[in-house]
């Protein structure tokens, strides 16, 4: 039984776009319940969220998880900074390279692995406006191509 057992939940593909992607890591997440019942859900927006290291813990903020639609007053609050869980090695390692010119953690994106809640988090070098220039000429060139290999 070599089944997949990931269920992407959200993507934040405008990240691949604005920055280079130096390296992933993957991260759990700290949640009250009606959040993982939003993430069941799909209601989750990754587009402007972010990462911050704050005395050797690793938190996102503007990760907007939609509230509960049958929750009552114990709902939670959709764009409060969730605790990410990381080996400490990783937080050391990624806190010497935030702290170098330029480097950004960005949430790629999150998924359910066996259940638990999972996200992807990329340690990104921003993206100046002649290399987003270059990566839609790049694109438009290999979808140019593909094109003419299939004949049309």
């Amino acid at each position: 039984m070599t089944k997949n057992h990931i269920k992407v939940v959200a993507e934040n593909r405008k990240a691949r776009y604005n920055y280079f992607i130096e390296d992933t890591y993957e991260a759990g997440m700290v949640l009250l319940g009606t959040e993982v019942k939003s993430l069941r859900l799909g209601r989750i927006n990754l587009k402007d969220a972010y990462a911050r290291i704050k005395k050797g813990e690793v938190f996102v903020h503007q990760m907007h998880i939609g509230v509960y639609p049958f929750a009552s007053y114990n709902n939670h609050e959709p764009l409060r900074k969730r605790k990410l869980l990381l080996h400490r090695y990783e937080i050391k390692k990624l806190y010497g390279k935030v702290n170098e010119k330029g480097y950004s953690l960005i949430p790629l994106k999150v998924y359910f692995s066996h259940g638990k809640a999972k996200l992807t988090l990329a340690l990104a070098r921003g993206k100046r406006k002649y290399d987003k220039r270059e990566t839609i000429r790049r694109r438009d060139e290999q979808r140019d191509l593909e094109r003419s290999k299939k004949g049309y």
